[in-house]
């Protein structure tokens, strides 16, 4: 049992020398796409009706906050000058 553990972990150390040098970090690289690559497979897209209304929900609440922050604005910036006036 002792000797199945030592001979993965001097496996392991050998892969790890093995990855330091160039030739080690190209295939680390190859791997990362590869699996990157199943993971996009995975993702599920939204329909393009979907992303038209996220967007136009996002661009009504982002003008919606603008004016509300413009009135905010406006309001205290009075507010000062007559504080200060």
């Amino acid at each position: 049992m002792a000797r199945k553990k030592s001979k993965k972990v001097s496996e392991k150390q050998a892969a790890q020398a093995q990855a330091t040098g160039p030739m080690g970090k190209i295939k680390e690289l190859m791997q990362f796409f590869e699996e990157s690559k199943v993971e996009i497979k995975k993702v599920v897209w939204p329909s393009r009706k979907e992303t038209i209304t996220t967007c136009i929900a996002v661009l009504v609440v982002s003008v919606v906050i603008a004016i509300y922050l413009g009135v905010v604005d406006l309001a205290f910036s009075k507010i000062v000058e007559v504080v200060l006036s």
